[in-house]
């Protein structure tokens, strides 16, 4: 089964992505999943993006960049909204990257390099109508990555909700989330 590590979005380390954790072990991956806001868990996006301006986002990657030493190099990056910073950052940057899934945001490659790693998988997910996936040019840069990379998947979903992924969240969707869950599934039981 995958190693997978788990960066969460700008609310912190919610019980959504605690669930969404959960259920790949219960699928039999090893996952891991530090809180890169030291236990803050915030009620708007606004505060949680404020904290992390506060603590700096150098401060956020590092911690990030913390969590992924010491494990094996062949890990599955799974991001959510800000999160994917860090996620596709490893992907892309740190050798032996099985995988990455970005879940609603991606960056242009050329934020962490040329181009993404051809031997990368990735999987990229958001809705149509978000205002910050597809308001932000996120949608954009997610279209590059599928037009250049070898093994590349987007997903859109129709809606208008950033983090609609998460359970715990008023803007969570279920039937979308429920659709990005088996495609994560599948993509890691490839990836294995």
């Amino acid at each position: 089964m995958a190693e997978v590590l788990v960066f969460h979005h700008g609310h912190g380390l919610t019980a959504g992505v605690r669930e969404f954790a959960e259920r790949l072990r219960r699928a039999g991956h090893t996952v891991h999943l530090p809180d890169l806001y030291e236990g803050q868990v915030f009620d708007s996006l606004e505060e949680g993006m404020g904290y992390a301006e506060n603590a700096g986002f150098d401060t956020i990657t590092a911690r990030g960049t913390a969590a992924a030493e010491g494990l094996s190099a062949e890990l599955v990056y799974v991001g959510f909204s800000l999160g994917v910073l860090l996620a596709q950052k490893l992907a892309q940057t740190r050798p032996g990257a099985r995988g990455a899934l970005l879940l609603e945001a991606c960056v242009p490659v050329s934020e962490f390099g040329g181009a993404w790693p051809q031997d990368v998988p990735v999987q990229i997910h958001g809705m149509d109508a978000d205002p910050f996936f597809a308001g932000e040019g996120d949608v954009d840069a997610a279209r590059a990555v599928v037009g250049t990379a070898v093994d590349a998947e987007l997903f859109l979903y129709p809606g208008d909700r950033h983090l609609f992924t998460d359970s715990s969240l008023p803007s969570y969707e279920e039937q979308a989330a429920t659709q990005v869950d088996l495609r994560v599934l599948g993509f890691l039981d490839r990836i294995k």
